[in-house]
């Protein structure tokens, strides 16, 4: 066992509903339709679930907050009593939400300067993000894009679609597509399914991700018509936002079970949230119970600089202190990467323990999470790969040079063998004047 407070819980299906939806009918409280209309989203909704705090009165009284809505299902898992609850933590707004901070930013991630078109977000060379909705079936306190979540001002048509999916055709370096939104699961089957279908019309798309809260907020959605539909189109992988180990209930683990059997490879994205999962013990329980249900733990984000979300913020530090407490006492499969996803459009940038404690021409000298320092002996003879004899090396080089730092170390084309800091047309090498440019980067980020 995990953990000596985890929970024994009776199969789904075994009960009636929880209070107050006892006079529900089975049928009802089972049916993702009903749990989508009768979304929590008012004071007086709040009021028949939960002691409200004052700042849990003042967050759902006050104009301005990102906008509100819980599942019957996801309201039932609250604490009624308990304010630090950490399912009622994530859904149930507070005045703190109206405090400012430093760095805060609407579109905290840039996204819309790097959309080609409406929707679609194109910061990384080979993969795009293809927003295809903005409802959800819950509204997380921390949500990146609250900006436009629920917003019923903001929506993407099947015009937005069309001019998403020829910007993706027309785009042959594009083999990998993330939907998102809002929530793709949301959409009615029949778009969905359009959608994949279309994609998997584009001959250089090789792998199509659904990000998804849904067989978290509305496990009930995730039936055998679902899964018969994603399968047609694998590779079909799907990346679902987990926080705490008590959101994973017996309906939960029916839905993990039911995609996991469909042959769709479930990943686990965690938000590092204060109060609520910056704990190892808690964190080491979470991926635990994750891998008992086939889902690989894929990511830990720091939370991102979000308006409204400063006071779930922690220190960059907790990431690492959480990594360094799963590295080595669990096992690798259960251990995420800790990444910041920069602002600014600056990406993902993975942080962790440092386990390189030095290097030479010939030792690398590394500890490990014990604390051992030992050393290890590089080869005193090592032949460099071939990239001119190399057909990937040189399929790649036809399409488009590597770019950034691993354009820095890129030693494959014929400008780098032949030592000359300009490029083939006879301009500066980007790489060169990026490289020239670093410090100054750095000193401003740091201001």
């Amino acid at each position: 066992m995990d953990s000596p407070i985890e929970e024994q819980e009776e199969p789904p299906g075994s009960k009636k509903p929880p209070h107050p939806w006892e006079e529900v009918p089975p049928g009802d409280w089972n049916d993702w339709r009903w749990q989508l209309r009768h979304r929590l989203r008012t004071l007086k909704e709040f009021t028949r679930v939960l002691d409200l705090t004052a700042e849990e009165v003042a967050g759902l009284s006050t104009d301005g907050h990102f906008r509100v809505g819980v599942t019957p299902y996801f309201a039932s898992r609250m604490d009624r009593y308990d304010p630090h609850c950490p399912i009622r933590r994530q859904v149930v707004p507070t005045a703190q939400e109206l405090v400012s901070f430093d760095g805060e930013l609407e579109d905290s991630l840039s996204e819309e300067e790097h959309s080609p078109v409406h929707g679609l977000v194109h910061r990384y060379p080979d993969r795009v993000l293809m927003l295809v909705n903005t409802q959800c079936a819950g509204c997380c306190r921390h949500c990146t894009r609250s900006r436009m979540v629920e917003d019923p001002q903001v929506q993407f048509t099947t015009a937005d679609y069309e001019r998403q999916l020829a910007y993706i055709a027309s785009t042959p370096q594009i083999r990998d597509v993330l939907l998102s939104g809002g929530d793709p699961l949301i959409l009615p089957q029949t778009v969905l399914e359009g959608i994949l279908a279309r994609l998997r019309e584009i001959p250089h798309v090789e792998i199509v991700r659904i990000g998804t809260r849904v067989p978290v907020f509305l496990p009930q959605r995730i039936d055998q018509d679902l899964v018969n539909m994603l399968r047609k189109y694998h590779p079909v992988w799907m990346n679902i936002h987990f926080n705490h180990p008590k959101e994973i209930t017996p309906e939960v683990e029916k839905a993990l079970a039911l995609l996991a059997d469909g042959g769709i490879p479930l990943g686990s994205q965690t938000v590092l949230l204060a109060g609520i999962n910056d704990c190892p013990n808690v964190m080491k329980a979470l991926m635990h119970k994750l891998l008992r249900n086939r889902v690989r733990p894929y990511y830990l984000y720091q939370c991102d600089l979000v308006r409204g979300a400063g006071h779930f913020r922690t220190p960059v530090g907790k990431g690492v202190e959480i990594i360094e407490a799963l590295r080595g006492h669990t096992s690798g499969l259960a251990i995420p990467t800790f990444v910041i996803d920069m602002p600014l459009g600056g990406g993902k940038v993975p942080i962790g323990p440092n386990y390189l404690i030095s290097i030479s021409a010939n030792r690398v000298v590394t500890r490990n999470y014990q604390g051992f320092i030992s050393a290890y002996s590089e080869p005193s003879v090592y032949k460099p790969h071939d990239s001119r004899a190399c057909p990937y090396c040189q399929s790649r080089q036809v399409s488009q040079h590597a770019s950034g730092v691993a354009g820095l170390l890129d030693c494959s084309t014929e400008i780098r063998d032949n030592g000359d800091s300009r490029s083939e047309e006879g301009s500066p090498d980007v790489d060169v004047e990026l490289e020239s440019l670093l410090p100054m980067y750095v000193a401003e980020a740091m201001r």
